[in-house]
């Protein structure tokens, strides 16, 4: 059976370039859930709001409920629904697979080959995130559903005693700077989705840095990759670093990224951890590079102790 062309050949409603994402993002969570936890049923109840969330951030436009996918994918050959009464789906109405607590998981054929070739698993991935969606968004889609691509790619299975990502660490690091960048204050939605907006370890996860808010920061695409490039970093009073190598001579680069030098992180809100002290010195002396350009923001030496001036939320306590 080849599981590369049933992913390939999802059946999807289809006409005039309309997007229908919906099966391929039901089977990605599915993949990042199996990679976590082999063999575990997925409650619709859960997957319910985890699918939801999914379709409004990467799915079009217009509205569809989770419902759809949890019973239509059954079809393919990759998917099976189970409820309390026995195999097989109630339907597609929501209050159905309620009230019968229908639980979903990959098929059991497929369930036996990845453990049987577990790089299948990151080759499924590649299929469906090269075949439903660009290439700029398949880290942010990985880490959405869970899903470790680079290890699916080789043993795919987590090894006993082997790290787990924490899925929930981009909510809890986008609420705990209230949805805008750390850097630049850039807050843009799409309805109730956030919109270029990232959770960025401080610490990198490779290097032990862990899934929690203090090892977090909430930044802007660009200012992520930028930070993660060791052009900026987090300095004494959690003020922002900029690399004497930078070297942008445009009024954008000057604007984003060298007037940022000395200039207050935005947050976290009050309650939430600030930036440890032992992974912004991890970053500083493993990310960065060279020295810290002079300070470009203007006010730093008049501000007084609290927020300054039009940058509300900002912490600058050490």
């Amino acid at each position: 059976m080849d599981w590369l062309e049933r992913a390939a050949k999802l059946r999807q409603w289809s006409r005039d370039g309309v997007r229908a994402p919906h099966k391929p993002l039901l089977l990605l969570y599915a993949l990042g859930r199996f990679q976590a936890d082999a063999g575990d049923e997925l409650p619709y109840s859960a997957v319910e709001a985890d699918l939801k969330r999914l379709l409004v951030e990467y799915g079009p436009p217009r509205g569809t409920t989770p419902a759809y996918p949890f019973h239509r994918l059954v079809s393919d050959g990759v998917w099976e629904v189970r409820t309390e009464h026995g195999a097989g789906s109630p339907g597609t109405g929501v209050r159905e697979l309620r009230a019968s607590r229908a639980t979903g998981r990959l098929a059991p054929d497929l369930r036996a080959a990845l453990r049987r070739e577990p790089s299948l698993l990151g080759r499924m991935a590649r299929v469906l995130l090269d075949l439903h969606f660009p290439a700029s968004l398949h880290q942010d889609l990985c880490d959405a559903v869970g899903l470790e691509l680079e290890l699916a790619e080789t043993d795919a299975l987590a090894a006993p005693g082997r790290r787990q990502r924490d899925r929930r660490m981009r909510e809890m690091v986008l609420t705990a700077y209230e949805y805008q960048c750390a850097f630049c204050g850039y807050d843009g939605m799409i309805g109730a989705a956030p919109v270029g907006l990232e959770a960025a370890h401080v610490r990198w996860w490779a290097f032990d840095g862990p899934d929690d808010v203090d090892n977090g920061l909430c930044l802007c695409s660009l200012h992520h990759k930028l930070f993660d490039k060791g052009v900026l970093g987090i300095g004494d009073g959690h003020r922002v670093l900029v690399s004497q190598q930078f070297i942008g001579r445009s009024p954008a680069a000057r604007e984003h990224v060298t007037a940022l030098s000395g200039r207050p992180l935005m947050g976290p809100q009050p309650g939430s951890p600030p930036i440890s002290a032992a992974h912004r010195s991890w970053h500083t002396s493993q990310v960065f590079h060279g020295s810290p350009r002079p300070t470009a923001f203007a006010e730093v030496s008049r501000i007084p102790s609290g927020n300054p001036p039009g940058i509300p939320g900002t912490d600058t306590s050490d």
